[in-house]
């Protein structure tokens, strides 16, 4: 039987197409819906490209990377490779799904969030014959969401690494992922404590003046909340030490969760977050579900045009995010 993918032209200009990604443009020559019911179903139109030109990426079998530029056209597979890796890298140590509480996209490098205030009472009451009903004023906010683009330079000569496995040279590619990763985590850090420019930092309250972490500056920070639900807490490392050294987090079926999996439960039902991108010494609560917008300009771009031509040397390999604030009191920040 003979498949579309076998047919397909590959050009590095498939990676210039505005508005596509480059497996989408090679969806649009050799769309997955013509392999529903054969052995190929379950592949996107890449990993179709990779069984054409017979590449193995991953495994004890993995090939070298010499292998993408055998031909050519295979050659254009592997910027999409890169970026592929560093994505992976990206979404395996990325807690932001776990922070915000919805994502745009958009095409350009300017944005305005939105804001909503309520007027009179935030709570639900009953309107009376011919009362006014409270209204929700929503508007744009003031200042731009600032994006930023953030990458790291990837240099390694094509002798240096073309008799090296994929399966290990991804490892590399991960990692870098990881690190773009925690620069995107450090910015929507800042914006919650901060503010994303609109007058709209965290309400900051400290612990007792002694300095030390109470079971009770955890009540009050979560008493804080209402109407919004308390369902995340950020901590550094040396908060979290601190939060693991209070009694109430030392009983029986905490210590066994937390030896078990490595996550601790709360007396108070907030999801504890580790990273050693938080600022010491400060704690941050938010209901993830209110808080933060991320605002993705771009997805992992890849310098396509050094890779397939020059073979490596020096390429960026970057991503552009910028964080908003949607609801004020939705964060709070309690330094300690």
């Amino acid at each position: 039987m003979a498949y579309l993918y076998d047919n397909v032209k590959l050009e590095k200009g498939m990676y210039n197409e505005a508005g596509r990604t480059f497996t989408q443009v090679l969806e649009k020559y050799d769309p997955s819906d013509a392999y529903k019911g054969t052995p190929l179903e379950g592949l996107d139109a890449y990993q179709r490209q990779l069984k054409r030109f017979d590449i193995k990426v991953r495994g004890a079998g993995s090939d070298v990377v010499e292998k993408f530029f055998t031909t050519a056209e295979s050659a254009v597979l592997f910027p999409e490779y890169i970026a592929r890796a560093v994505r992976q890298g990206m979404e395996e140590s990325d807690l932001l799904p776990k922070l915000t509480a919805t994502v745009t996209e958009i095409s350009g490098m300017d944005y305005r969030s939105i804001t909503s205030v309520p007027q009179g009472e935030k709570e639900l009451r009953r309107v009376e014959e011919g009362a006014a009903i409270p209204a929700t004023t929503v508007r744009t906010q003031d200042n731009l969401v600032r994006l930023h683009k953030r990458g790291r330079m990837l240099v390694a000569s094509y002798e240096a690494i073309r008799f090296q496995k994929l399966d290990l040279f991804s490892v590399t590619l991960r990692q870098i992922g990881a690190h773009i990763s925690r620069m995107h985590l450090e910015d929507a850090i800042d914006v919650v404590i901060n503010g994303d420019g609109n007058d709209n930092p965290a309400e900051t309250s400290s612990v007792a003046s002694s300095g030390t972490l109470t079971y009770g500056d955890l009540v009050d920070l979560w008493g804080k909340f209402d109407p919004y639900v308390m369902n995340t807490i950020l901590v550094g490392g040396d908060t979290m030490v601190k939060l693991l050294k209070l009694s109430e987090m030392q009983d029986a079926a905490a210590g066994l969760n937390f030896q078990g999996t490595g996550r601790l439960i709360t007396p108070l039902g907030a999801e504890l977050l580790r990273t050693g991108a938080m600022p010491a010494g400060k704690l941050i609560a938010l209901d993830r579900n209110y808080a933060l917008e991320m605002v993705k300009g771009s997805d992992v771009v890849v310098e396509y045009d050094k890779l397939i031509d020059r073979q490596l040397e020096r390429a960026a390999i970057t991503s552009i995010s910028g964080f908003a604030k949607i609801f004020r009191e939705a964060s709070r920040v309690l330094t300690i």
